[in-house]
């Protein structure tokens, strides 16, 4: 029997079909907590304060190049409920050699990147005490040239001092 909606609701809809997100390439990021919950602090005066599972978000994520070598940071932000970041795929996998002389593993790219970062980030945060879920998924832009990733980097550090402004716009 053929489901109804099986070309509606796809898990990978929000991808851009047919593009290797293992290439070379700018990469915004948005990983949201389940139910919009405040795990990583508050906002005060258009400035963020972390909470304890926040400062282990933040720690994790700029860990990130430590385990995947193709991957640079570049501006992040660790908000309430969710964390903005741009990652740069510098090179493609097939172009590194690890230092144990093993070649990387084929699957290095966005999609992995992010949900290993998520699974540390949970099960660390919660072998100290703490709560920490995220949604299932992640928002995903490709940045394709100098004018979006400037407006990218300039939304990621206004997004603290606009964070009320915009929960005020975005909550029906």
């Amino acid at each position: 029997m053929v489901s109804f909606f099986s070309d509606t609701y796809s898990r990978n809809a929000r991808r851009l079909r047919g593009y290797d997100y293992s290439s070379p390439g700018k990469y915004f990021i948005t990983i949201n907590t389940k139910g919009k919950s405040h795990y990583l602090g508050e906002v005060e005066n258009g400035k963020m304060n972390l909470s304890e599972s926040g400062l282990i978000v933040q720690k994790l994520w700029l860990e990130i190049p430590l385990h995947y070598p193709i991957a640079e940071l570049d501006e992040f932000a660790v908000m309430p409920d969710h964390i903005h970041g741009i990652i740069i795929i510098s090179k493609a996998a097939s172009s590194i050699t690890l230092k144990s002389g093993v070649d990387p593993p084929k699957f290095y790219h966005i999609g992995v990147i992010i949900n290993q970062f998520k699974r540390a980030s949970s099960v660390t945060v919660k072998k100290s005490g703490l709560e920490l879920v995220w949604q299932p998924r992640y928002y995903d832009h490709i940045i394709r040239n100098r004018l979006d990733f400037n407006r990218t980097r300039q939304y990621i550090i206004d997004n603290p001092k606009n964070y009320h402004y915009l929960q005020r716009v975005t909550t029906p």
